[in-house]
């Protein structure tokens, strides 16, 4: 039996492209939907979706404003993967996978649908704070759809992207290691999770045709990258040599200016706060309706965030 064919939704995006290199170097047959209202006049994307092409995926045109070819482009596929953009400062889609729910549910061919998900698991965060919980609501408004229709799924936990958490050593409001001083939260022992963008990618697509995570959701915590931030920290001081001046941000002191600031920095500071001072991505264990990607995948050589460190060196 060959490999399931997959759809993938928002492949120029930063996940959605390394899915299709990761589907790809995985031997499936790879479709990427080209929606004429996401490139525009946008020539980085067109080019890089035209790359995708070259790499052997297929381009295939549909629309969220045109319900056919939403259908059309589905009923390509076997899996279809969603990873439109849900942060806030970028651009917040969650809730178009609705349409996208509505075309897999007319095509009836869907062996496995992964919605947009890849952070914190939004199961468990119904006790989220305003305004950041919108993007949990909105995830699990997307999940009751995706289950009432009876399509099968396989949601995934990929906790923080290095990108954005570690290069950073999690300073809000920079993407670069900071050259003097650096703000821990609360004491920064509270562990976290931080993963490479391609081993995500590479974690995802392996779970396509593996029957133990059908129905599932798949958490992302290889054991050596659970940290906490004052251990990232102290990694990034000894590959760099720098000691860092260290100062420590109360809770209060944390919150007490949300309300202040504009909306997308809210939503943000409401999702550290669960992260770093909460612990909402290590403070429970994984039950019978989960799995950890780096037991069901031992094969992955996954990245370590020393090695992730050292490209900001």
């Amino acid at each position: 039996m060959g490999k399931s064919k997959v759809l993938i939704v928002g492949g120029s995006g930063y996940i959605g492209r390394r899915m299709v290199k990761a589907s790809l170097a995985e031997g499936h047959p790879t479709y990427v939907l080209r929606r004429p209202e996401a490139v525009g006049l946008d020539i980085d994307k067109l080019q890089l979706l035209l790359s995708f092409k070259e790499q052997g995926a297929r381009l295939i045109d549909g629309s969220f404003s045109d319900h056919q070819s939403l259908v059309n482009a589905v009923k390509q596929a076997d899996v279809v993967i969603c990873t439109m953009s849900g942060v806030h400062f970028r651009s917040h889609n969650i809730l178009l996978q609705l349409k996208l729910v509505d075309a897999i549910k007319e095509a009836g061919n869907i062996k496995r649908f992964l919605p947009s998900e890849f952070g914190i698991d939004p199961a468990r965060m119904g006790h989220a704070l305003e305004p950041g919980r919108v993007t949990f609501d909105e995830k699990m408004t997307v999940r009751k759809a995706i289950e009432e229709a009876k399509i099968p799924f396989t949601y995934v936990s990929a906790n923080c992207f290095g990108g954005y958490f570690v290069g950073n050593l999690s300073q809000m409001g920079t993407l670069t290691p900071p050259t003097q001083k650096v703000s821990l939260y609360g004491d920064g022992n509270v562990k976290a999770v931080y993963m490479d963008e391609d081993d995500i990618a590479t974690y995802t697509i392996k779970t396509l045709d593996d029957p133990r995570t059908l129905n599932k959701t798949l958490y992302l915590r290889p054991p050596d990258n659970i940290l906490s931030q004052r251990q990232l920290v102290e990694m990034w001081e000894k590959l760099s040599g720098n000691k860092l001046e260290r100062s420590s941000i109360s809770v209060d002191d944390f919150l007490g200016p949300m309300k202040d600031l504009d909306y997308a920095s809210q939503v943000g500071i409401g999702h550290f706060y669960h992260i770093f001072y909460e612990g909402c991505l290590t403070n429970f264990e994984i039950g019978e309706w989960g799995e950890e990607a780096s037991k069901l995948y031992p094969e992955v050589q996954y990245t370590r965030m020393t090695d992730y460190l050292k490209r900001y060196l």
